[in-house]
């Protein structure tokens, strides 16, 4: 499964950043690629007093561009992640198309980006967003796959249930800060992905030193090894990256760690 990992800037235009990404999109294209993945919050400033302002309704500007562009060139995209307006909330939102453009999954950030840093970030998502409360799996024609965005992956609960389910790719649009960033991003990434055996796939914005919050970057996938097989710094950047899906059986029959049936944990709790 080829993808292409697409770490843009965001700017203060909404229309500028959707059209940005699908120009980018449809460059990777030309790779040949399977699946785009855009990051976090990639059309909108990441901060408080723009989610609402930026937000949209199911079927808006942001997912219906992302549904033609995706049918258009046959591809699957994971597309980052918007805010979303709904019954009067507002939820950080991650929706999944597929080759035919058709919304196959859609993923409510459950746990909430509150950090308090001392003498490092602060930042409350909660004084703004609301938490979903779903696991969210999708299947292709390459198997099950798992959604989720950045603060989710450190709930290694959340990830196996995931694994559980069969996800062979974990993709997790992310924007760690310069705080978290150089301290968990790379570590927390490559430990769910030895822990569940399957792929992790984080796609972040670009970092602008001069925005009101400073992303990480760093877009990266791992195998199940836990080897890192891609990574961006900063910058702007397009990495397109190959996944040898059959890599997880390999591994799993190395190190048979991963038990597949969920009645599995029953069971040894019950004994």
């Amino acid at each position: 499964m080829k993808l292409a990992l697409l770490q843009l800037p965001v700017s203060r235009d909404k229309s500028e950043n959707i059209h940005r990404a699908c120009d980018k999109i449809r460059q990777a294209a030309k790779e040949g690629i399977d699946v785009a993945v855009l990051g976090e919050m990639f059309c909108c400033p990441y901060e408080n007093s723009a989610f609402r302002p930026y937000g949209e309704e199911k079927g808006g500007e942001t997912q219906a561009a992302l549904s033609a562009l995706a049918k258009e060139l046959g591809i699957y995209i994971v597309g980052g992640s918007f805010p979303e307006l709904d019954g009067g909330k507002v939820y950080n939102t991650s929706c999944v198309y597929d080759r035919e453009g058709r919304e196959i999954a859609r993923h409510r950030k459950m746990h909430l980006f509150d950090i308090a840093v001392e003498g490092g970030q602060y930042f409350k998502e909660s004084d703004t967003l609301s938490a979903g409360n779903t696991i969210t799996t999708f299947e292709t024609e390459f198997g099950t796959m798992g959604l989720a965005i950045c603060f989710d992956m450190r709930f290694e609960e959340l990830c196996r249930c995931m694994a559980l389910r069969g996800a062979k790719v974990m993709f997790a649009p992310s924007a760690f800060n310069m705080t978290t960033g150089p301290a968990h991003w790379e570590l927390l990434f490559r430990q769910r992905a030895v822990d569940n055996q399957c792929f992790t796939v984080a796609c972040s914005p670009a970092r602008d030193e001069n925005g009101s919050y400073v992303a990480y970057g760093n877009s990266l996938a791992v195998d199940p090894w836990g080897t890192v097989l891609s990574r961006c710094g900063g910058e702007v950047c397009t990495q397109i990256v190959d996944l040898d899906l059959s890599k997880i059986e390999s591994v799993r029959r190395q190190l048979p760690i991963l038990r597949a049936r969920r009645t599995d944990i029953y069971e040894i709790g019950e004994k």
